[in-house]
């Protein structure tokens, strides 16, 4: 029995991903060896870092939870979806960065010891080779884009979309720092502190909730959210750095913020080259 066009079958039938290719299985291998390395590195940095205590548990766990960010990338790849590309991106420069947070130096010395340094080295080798792929590589290119979107929507949306999404989690990380920082020798007087940090945790709580949504009406090729998700992404461009100096210095300004910068700004590219190539209708069945 049809219903709209589309049988109960059509319905319940799961996505079948399409044949792999030489490109997307070399890039699979690649995702896949940069997902062990990235814990390899983040168990280096420990063996090797001076500091304990909540802060540094709460970076370590974000920078694993890289690896299994990794593993999805890997399985959006394989079924030749486009948000790969977007995804990618924006894991591939917080893994970064997630790894040089727990980079710390020698005491006494400037630079951190050569294992830590090689570490960080190829962590960002292997995420830069990820991004070259996945942007520049022919074979990639043809691997995900040669299957049929169910929905027809401009890549920059995507991109976008996906930069938006992970703003809630950029705020949650810092934030669970900061507030670490409160029980032990907080930069401000608590009766600032403390208000600062609550307000940090719920706006990551609504960031989350309200960039979730307008993005994903940006699918749909509406200006007025396309206007409001840049809005939301000028905002936390300020507000995030501003809230990493306060809290955590000059050193959680260059950490925690300049992931969110980065993530901001991509989201502001791509709305603004979205604007130049706006979603064609999807053709009927």
């Amino acid at each position: 029995m049809n219903g709209g066009g589309r049988s109960f079958a059509d319905l319940v039938r799961f996505e079948r991903p399409p044949p792999p290719t030489p490109a997307s299985r070399r890039l699979r291998r690649l995702l896949l060896l940069t997902a062990i390395a990235t814990v390899a590195v983040d168990v280096i940095n420990l063996q090797y870092s001076a500091e304990a205590g909540f802060g540094l548990g709460v970076r370590t766990f974000w920078a694993v939870l890289r690896a299994i960010g990794f593993l999805f990338l890997m399985r959006e790849v394989r079924y030749g979806r486009l948000t790969a590309r977007p995804l990618g991106l924006i894991l591939a420069v917080t893994t970064v960065f997630a790894s040089a947070r727990l980079v710390q130096p020698k005491e006494g010395d400037f630079l951190p010891r050569l294992p830590v340094v090689a570490g960080l080295v190829v962590v960002v080798a292997l995420c830069s080779a990820v991004v070259w792929q996945l942007f520049r590589s022919p074979g990639i290119d043809e691997h995900l884009t040669r299957r049929k979107p169910r929905r027809v929507v401009a890549p920059w949306v995507l991109t976008a979309r996906v930069a938006a999404l992970s703003y809630s989690a950029l705020m949650f990380v810092p934030c669970a720092v900061a507030l670490a920082t409160l029980f032990d020798t907080p930069r401000l007087r608590p009766e600032i502190a403390v208000p600062l940090v609550v307000s940090w945790f719920v706006l990551g709580l609504v960031i989350g909730l309200v960039a979730g949504i307008i993005s994903f009406v940006t699918l749909f090729g509406h200006g007025w959210a396309r206007l409001l998700l840049a809005l939301i992404s000028a905002f936390v461009l300020l507000v995030q750095p501003t809230l990493c100096y306060l809290l955590l210095g000059v050193d959680g300004l260059i950490r925690d913020g300049t992931p969110m910068v980065i993530a901001a700004l991509v989201c502001l590219y791509g709305l603004a080259r979205s604007r130049e190539s706006p979603p064609r209708e999807s053709p009927s069945a």
